[in-house]
């Protein structure tokens, strides 16, 4: 390696390494901030919430890498251009392509590097962290509820209030809950201006008392004649307080906060898996679509028009408007039947609509994260070829102006991979398509930028601007002096 190539290597290098671990700490602090609430105050000992940070900085070291490399490229680029390091370089005969050769083949072992993460240790800490996470989130569930929202964490029931308070978290304000847990069907619901809630670690209930409240109670689904139904249609009282007990078995589980419970999600399986159950997942999604379209056209075929015979008019048929052939009679039938099958079409149509699109949209899921990783893994190299032109053009070194630059560029690109993303799971665009939407977005800004800084201009011709207006003026000018 030439002494030239190690200089530019050891230039990089530099702030690359110190860019990345503030990245990556700052991207870990963020996750852990958004999930301290769900973590404090729950006795967890410290070697699990290390192994928490440590299982989010691995799924965070693909995302990490890419915005290390866009901006130690600036700053890289822009501190050998502030020093003149480039000017001595050109009146030497060294080109811009020879300087940033080694910065190429280093970028190309990142963007593998960034491929192994994803394809390997990304699902692997995710399935860790998640499942960690959720165990860490169920060991107090009364920790675990929200205000403002209702939660479904707890199996048949829904649960919401206005505000959680108390030294532990445990006094509520506004409660609302829907008790869906009675086996035959009926719905009960319990307001309360104030509640509390009770649970010890490791057992299988959680009590709710509530104080000042009202109850009520359907009991029509239960009761199978109309006259039970009309005597006793539901049951509704007030209380001043009211104490029940919630079995939470199936949300604590045994404790452990090893165990994992939940495996088979798209962003916890390799290339290789996510490739062979796509398959499996678009054959049984177009197998549904197969068999809904089949009970549609069933309910839908027509009748025969010699069913009608009685009413027909005349022997040869009239295709053009075929209840021109019937009478009047004839044509209230065919009209009734038309539209009980439409009705029925509907409500079948209906009735299947939000399966289908789960369906659908859990199948783009698992598309969108194979075709997203693999984008994913080319982003070192995109966003390189945008950093290194960009800081030969600005020719600023320091965490300024790059850090600035870099922030835009990255929020752009990551805007552009939401985007594609939220629009490939919603089907409005396929989820090829979706991945690569940041990429075709950035590709001709990185080449208009490369070609900008290998001809040594700005990013911008100003004086193209501004040189046709002032000779306008200066035009105008002498003709009114004349």
């Amino acid at each position: 390696m030439k002494i030239l190539d190690k200089y530019i290597l050891k230039t990089f290098l530099r702030p690359f390494i110190a860019t990345f671990l503030i990245v990556l700490f700052v991207l870990v602090m963020q996750i852990l901030w958004q999930t301290f609430e769900n973590i404090a105050g729950k006795g967890i000992s410290l070697p699990f919430i290390f192994k928490f940070l440590y299982y989010t900085a691995l799924g965070i070291v693909p995302q990490a890498l890419p915005i290390a490399v866009l901006l130690s490229s600036i700053m890289a680029l822009g501190s050998l251009g502030e020093n003149y390091e480039f000017a001595a370089a050109k009146s030497a005969g060294i080109s811009l392509q020879r300087l940033v050769r080694p910065l190429i083949i280093l970028t190309l072992i990142f963007s593998g590097i960034n491929f192994l993460f994803l394809n390997n240790i990304f699902p692997y800490a995710t399935l860790k962290q998640r499942n960690l996470y959720y165990n860490i989130k169920k060991k107090k569930p009364a920790m675990a509820l929200v205000p403002g929202s209702f939660n479904s964490d707890i199996p048949n029931y829904q649960i919401k209030f206005d505000e959680k308070y108390g030294e532990e978290e445990n006094l509520l304000k506004k409660v609302l809950i829907y008790d869906l847990s009675n086996r035959n069907g009926n719905t009960k619901v319990i307001t309360a201006e104030r509640g509390k809630i009770l649970s010890e670690e490791g057992s299988r209930y959680m009590t709710f008392i509530l104080y000042d409240g009202y109850y009520y109670e359907d009991h029509t689904k239960s009761t199978k004649s109309l006259k039970k139904r009309k005597k006793m249609p539901a049951s509704q009282a007030t209380f001043k307080e009211y104490e029940f007990n919630i079995d939470i078995s199936n949300v604590v589980g045994d404790g452990k906060l090893d165990e994992e419970r939940v495996k088979n999600s798209y962003n916890m399986r390799t290339l290789d898996q996510l490739n062979d159950t796509i398959p499996v997942l678009k054959a049984s999604y177009n197998e549904l679509l197969a068999a809904r379209a089949k009970t549609i056209a069933s309910i839908t075929t027509a009748k025969n028009l010699y069913n009608y015979k009685d009413s027909l008019k005349t022997k040869y048929i009239d295709s053009t408007n075929v209840l021109n052939n019937f009478d009047l009679k004839g044509k209230i039938s065919i009209l009734n039947s038309a539209k009980a099958k439409i009705s029925s079409a509907f409500s079948n149509v209906k009735n299947n609509v939000e399966g289908l699109k789960w369906k659908r949209k859990t199948l783009n899921f698992f598309d969108s994260e194979y075709y997203g990783r693999i984008a994913l893994s080319f982003s070192c190299l995109i966003l390189f070829f945008i950093g290194a032109p960009l800081g030969s053009i600005i020719r600023k070194g320091g965490f300024g102006l790059p850090m600035i630059l870099a922030i835009a560029i990255y929020v752009l690109y990551f805007f552009g991979n939401t985007m594609g993303k939220n629009l490939a799971e919603e089907s409005s665009i396929s989820s090829l398509l979706g991945a690569w939407v940041s990429t075709m977005v950035m590709v001709p800004f990185g080449i208009f930028l490369t070609r900008r800084a290998t001809n040594d201009k700005g990013i911008f011709n100003v004086d193209a601007i501004t040189q046709p207006i002032i000779n306008f003026f200066k035009k105008f000018k002498s003709k009114k002096d004349i």
